[in-house]
């Protein structure tokens, strides 16, 4: 008899079951249907032995401290900082759109404060900033708009901005300072020997069993356990009952090659040009010396593993009929971005799985109170 079945083996999954496990003793099985641990941030080495990221770059970077001093516990770090150019109109200019991006693209020599003019003379206004259009065009403009984040946007999500919520875009800030970091979060760091490492080292209690390639649907009546903790697509828990969930997927198109550097840079996106969205080299983030180099690309597609759940507000509705299902169980939990349909981040999921740990807690302590008081 298991305390808790735990339905996937990534960030949100790992963290509860090492946490249920470590603090509170229950013994936990994890089931993921992949031959892996991990979820989306499982990386691994190439053949020629660079570390390399399966499902596309995870950079990771967190204002939590908290997050940040719990996966401490299992990894060290490098430090590093994420920088990001933008292929536009057959030039590289820093991404975000900084004080330098604007001096460069425009042969102009601005100061922070007449970049903030610069940006209001162009900038639109607009009554009620709702989509991921009214976001850029309210703030730079529509000329910056159409060559930083349009093409980009419809690429990602086959839809045109304006069909999109607001907090698409409103996730890349526009800066009037050089900073040419793609984050400024206080803890910007890569794991020093890989995500998957150090989901291992998360996992490797004696309270932890893990069954890989299981689909939890074949297993779960065979299995004895007290409470569940799903962290895969809410719809599919339900059967789809209301129809599917809409996600955009990406195809990953690696290549290694023999060469010490392909790029200037971690990532180069390409918001206009080509079918796909950016290029990462590994090698950034992992900090090797190799005399080659491996790099992805990436395609975005609407068929394939379920990756970014599509901020709109019919899709928000159909979610919160599933929403409505999963409130009514009982000794059920769902956690993380496909259960609970909505893009976090890997520090925002790590932070939900610790909370949702502390509720578990004093859900325990509740009941126990209840008991006694019943036994009085």
């Amino acid at each position: 008899m298991f305390d808790y079945l735990i339905v996937g083996a990534g960030f949100a999954g790992s963290v509860l079951a090492e946490r249920l496990a470590t603090v509170a003793n229950k013994k936990v099985l994890i089931i993921d249907k992949r031959n892996h641990i991990a979820g989306n941030a499982y990386d691994h080495y190439d053949d020629a032995g660079i570390l390399v990221h399966k499902y596309g770059p995870h950079i990771f970077h967190t204002n939590s401290k908290d997050v940040f001093d719990y996966l401490s516990l299992y990894t060290e770090w490098r430090n590093y900082q994420h920088r990001v150019l933008a292929c536009v109109d057959g030039q590289m200019f820093q991404m975000p759109i900084n004080l330098n991006t604007i001096n460069a693209m425009y042969g102009l020599n601005l100061n922070s404060d007449q970049l903030e003019d610069f940006f209001a003379s162009r900038a639109e206004k607009v009554k009620e900033v709702r989509t991921s259009e009214d976001v850029v065009v309210s703030k730079v403009g529509r000329e910056l708009y159409e060559k930083f984040f349009k093409g980009y946007t419809k690429k990602q999500w086959d839809l045109d901005p304006s069909e999109l919520h607001a907090s698409v875009t409103a996730r890349v800030p526009t800066r009037t300072n050089k900073d040419d970091r793609y984050f400024t979060d206080t803890y910007q760091a890569m794991p020093l020997h890989g995500y998957t490492r150090m989901f291992e080292k998360m996992l490797n209690h004696p309270n932890i069993k893990i069954m890989l390639n299981t689909d939890y649907k074949e297993v779960m009546n065979e299995i004895s356990y007290k409470k569940l903790i799903f962290t895969g697509p809410v719809d599919e828990y339900f059967d789809y009952r209301f129809g599917k969930l809409p996600y955009r997927s990406i195809n990953f198109k690696f290549e290694t090659l023999d060469q010490e550097k392909f790029q200037e840079t971690g990532t180069i996106n390409y918001p206009n040009d080509y079918g796909f969205t950016r290029i990462t080299e590994f090698k950034y983030l992992s900090g090797q010396k190799n005399p080659k180099t491996s790099i992805v690309y990436e395609f975005p597609t609407a068929d394939g593993d379920p990756y970014y759940p599509i901020p709109k507000a019919d899709n928000a509705e159909l979610y919160k009929k599933y929403q409505t299902l999963a409130d009514q169980l009982e000794n059920t939990y769902f956690v993380g971005r496909l259960a609970t349909y909505k893009y976090y981040n890997m520090d925002q999921v790590v932070a939900q799985s610790l909370a949702t740990f502390k509720k578990i807690q004093r859900e325990t302590l509740d009941l126990v109170a209840d008991e006694n008081a019943d036994l009085r």
